[in-house]
């Protein structure tokens, strides 16, 4: 029988006071309404006794959010557990969650109290914020680090004053997977109300193990996890919510447990985390790292052409990414290129294949990504040779800080020579659009971009025009030691292939 994991995210409390990741009011509630929606079921929404802005960052979290249990932090003590009450008590469900430390080395160098006081504030804070609401969550600060028998009479303390989710921290991420499993099942044995609180984990990544212990922790008993999105949080970071839920989602065969979470949602959500904080997430991140679905070994990508699951155990989709990426690169193979030709596309007899895969490869060898735009003009400048229905004639061009750009375009489409004039905000968006008049193309120009071929002011530009029209996509090249010559080029030379490609497909190709 399956059981429900709770899913407990501190993204915006924990995660949030990690250097650099700060989010004003706004931010936290368009996060928080992120949270929701992709079903978590405690958010931790801040520490609302720390400034006047978590204060009320926390009450509108509170207020918004109708789905999920909002939880604020409290200190072991009155003023703080009171203060948490104002900020979360508009909530559907609140939740207080009150702390203190329980390990020796806090108890004699950070809060100077002795094992008894530590007890008695446990028992008073616990019963201060039972008064307020039913939903009282609290938490051994370095737990993994405390004595295992204080540590049980202090969570036995807990629940009886009515606490009913009882949190074992791994608060400096100091314990291995085995370790911290025993720890889980000691509680679970030797805490003799236990059965009354969820036991929860909240393990820091400083030696890279939360998720291990984490998985540890609900294999022995632990039915809530407490994470971030992309693992944000103090120092190294806490575990990611991402890897606890695939994890659990994608190994069925070792765990009976679910979640609640969307998985659909992660993506999208660990995109809006970054763009928040500005906080990149590392390209070879587990579930939403930019290299997570993506694949440029020879072997792999054949294997992947071949049945998904040869080098995927989750699908892309099923986090929110549309699709795997092969990356075309010196350590591809023919399987993949000719793949990524159909796509674009194009159909090549064997001969042009290992001609164009030839070109590639050189090509590969040069740079480290080889782009779509990079194949196909491989495609069109070697194999195809597209047929020139329309050539530039003449441009001539007005323009000036005290002149309307304006660019006079004549063009031959099949030897008849068409003229007409265009006016733009600058003097290649007037090139265009003169030469658009002429051809009439309904296409879209998707990328515009120049380069210097050589340096100097007397350099030749290389322009590059990307356009697409009706789902079909092409590249456009123009040279020239005038720019906005190189661009009217780029533009007819995109043009050309365009008609080429619509005849093509006219013809079933």
């Amino acid at each position: 029988m399956t059981q429900r994991v709770f899913i407990f995210d501190t993204t915006l409390r924990d995660g949030e006071q990690s250097p650099g990741n700060t989010m004003n009011a706004q931010e936290k509630i368009r996060v928080a309404k992120q949270l929701e929606a992709l079903g978590v079921d405690i958010i931790e929404a801040g520490f609302p006794i720390a400034s006047e802005g978590d204060f009320e960052s926390v009450k509108q979290i509170a207020e918004v959010v109708k789905g999920s249990q909002v939880a604020g932090l409290a200190r072991a003590n009155f003023e703080d557990i009171d203060r948490t009450w104002e900020a979360v008590r508009g909530a559907v469900n609140p939740r207080i969650h009150t702390f203190i430390s329980t390990s020796d080395i806090h108890l004699k160098y950070q809060i100077k109290k002795s094992r008894d006081e530590v007890l008695k504030l446990t028992e008073d804070s616990v019963k201060r914020a039972k008064k307020y609401t039913d939903n009282v969550e609290f938490s051994a600060m370095d737990a993994t680090r405390s004595d295992w028998d204080y540590l049980c009479k202090v969570f036995a303390i807990a629940i009886e004053a009515g606490a009913n989710t009882i949190n074992i921290p791994d608060t400096v991420g100091y314990a291995v997977p085995d370790e911290f499993g025993a720890l889980v099942r000691y509680v679970m044995e030797h805490v003799p109300n236990i059965s009354q609180a969820v036991v929860s984990t909240h393990c820091h990544n400083d030696l890279g193990l939360a998720v291990a212990n984490s998985i540890a922790g609900v294999k022995a008993g632990a039915r809530q996890v407490e994470c971030t999105i992309n693992g944000i949080g103090e120092r190294s970071g806490n575990a990611a919510l991402e890897e606890v839920v695939m994890i659990l989602r994608t190994r069925k065969d070792l765990f009976s447990f679910d979640t609640g979470i969307v998985s659909e949602k992660i993506y999208p959500t660990s995109r809006l985390i970054t763009s928040v904080t500005g906080a990149p997430v590392q390209p070879n991140k587990a579930v939403v790292g930019a290299n997570a679905f993506a694949h440029e070994s020879g072997i792999h990508q054949d294997g992947l052409l071949k049945a998904k699951l040869t080098y995927e155990i989750m699908t892309p989709q099923s986090v929110g990414i549309p699709k795997s990426s092969l990356i075309l690169g010196k350590h591809s193979g023919r399987h993949a290129f000719r793949d990524r030709i159909g796509d674009l596309g194009y159909s090549l007899d064997e001969k042009e294949l290992n001609l164009a895969f030839k070109r590639f490869k050189v090509l590969a060898d040069m740079k480290k990504d080889v782009y779509d735009e990079d194949i196909e003009m491989i495609i069109m400048d070697e194999i195809v040779r597209v047929p020139e229905k329309y050539r530039l004639a003449y441009l001539s061009v007005v323009c000036g800080n005290m002149a309307i750009p304006t660019a006079t375009v004549r063009i031959e489409i099949d030897g008849q020579a068409h003229q007409e004039a265009g006016f733009g905000d600058g003097p290649v968006d007037a090139t265009l659009k003169a030469i658009k008049k002429i051809i009439k193309t309904n296409s879209k120009l998707l990328k515009f971009y120049v380069n210097a071929i050589t340096g100097g002011t007397d350099a030749q530009g290389e322009v590059f025009v990307k356009l697409e029209e009706k789902g079909s996509t092409v590249i456009g090249k123009g040279v020239d030691t005038d720019v906005i010559v190189a661009s009217g080029k780029a533009y007819v030379n995109a043009l050309n292939k365009l008609e080429y490609v619509k005849k093509r497909k006219a013809k079933g190709f």
